[in-house]
């Protein structure tokens, strides 16, 4: 794994465990669901950077002879399914707020539960910039869903404050409507991570203007006269390409498939494409 990459993951970790622990113990001191739910969202982006630290460990294992094309299939595995448990705690804070908000609990209001969230609002703030910049730098989908979450996190905790200042304001409610407005933070994170990673594990095909780059590069080999089709799909994060090129048919074997090869090379050194498969159709 590249250095800045690993770091990357692990600073998100270390992060994510400092604040889920202060979260946790302010929560449950004050008795705000609010809080306490921000702490269950900190305890899955814990288990969010150990997946994505596994999975990221993984996508950069060599091919073997089970996964011929790579291990690039980890990392929006473990995107999905961690989107998928995010439903799941969501769920449950809003279980857990409904509750509360028909049968209010007294709040305990101190100076230390406005610090923790203003802890949480400009480290997340600061935590997004830095996930975004090593998640397109490394064309990681598990860094970016990471950055994805941690902008969530920022409204999430600001939706968090505002319920412990209405309860300040004496409107008990506003506790129990802030943790349900925190758990469909946590849908809107889990839901756009699990958009995003659904195209790669359904192999969906490259955009219109990936597709004329490709078009572009291998009519740009000397010796190819045309492209006749162009097919392509995500393995992992990466695409494949399957392309048939048109040359002269009064070449050699030996020149047509030297055409194909540095078409093929060609294109396999364009970032986001893993492999290429080139079919010579003499014309």
């Amino acid at each position: 794994m590249p250095h800045r990459l690993k770091r990357a993951v692990n600073v998100a970790l270390v992060i994510n465990i400092f604040l889920f622990l202060i979260k946790a113990a302010v929560g449950i001191l004050s008795n705000s669901i609010a809080l306490i739910s921000e702490a269950l969202n900190s305890f899955t982006d814990i288990l969010v950077s150990i997946g994505i630290k596994i999975a990221v460990n993984m996508s950069r294992e060599k091919p073997d002879m089970k996964h011929q094309f790579g291990h690039n299939a980890a990392q929006p595995i473990a995107a999905f399914i961690l989107s998928v448990f995010a439903f799941v705690v969501g769920i449950n804070i809003i279980e857990e707020s409904v509750k509360r908000l028909l049968e209010p609990q007294p709040v305990t209001n101190f100076l230390e539960v406005y610090l923790v969230l203003i802890i949480t609002i400009f480290t997340k703030i600061l935590l997004n910039r830095y996930q975004v910049k090593i998640g397109k730098m490394f064309d990681s989908p598990a860094i970016r869903a990471a950055s994805v979450d941690s902008i969530n996190d920022v409204l999430a905790s600001s939706i968090a404050f505002a319920g412990i200042i209405g309860v300040a304001l004496h409107f008990v409610y506003m506790d129990s409507v802030a943790g349900i407005l925190v758990a469909m933070f946590i849908f809107k994170s889990g839901y756009e991570v699990g958009r995003e990673n659904i195209d790669y594990l359904m192999g969906r095909s490259a955009p219109p203007d990936f597709d004329q780059i490709v078009k572009t590069t291998a009519l740009g080999i000397r010796g190819v006269k045309g492209i006749n089709d162009l097919r392509s799909h995500y393995v992992g994060n990466k695409f494949h390409i399957e392309i048939h090129i048109e040359v002269d048919k009064n070449l050699t074997t030996f020149d047509s498939h030297a055409v194909g090869n540095e078409v093929r090379n060609m294109l396999e050194r364009l970032d986001r494409v893993q492999k290429a498969f080139v079919h010579i159709d003499p014309v």
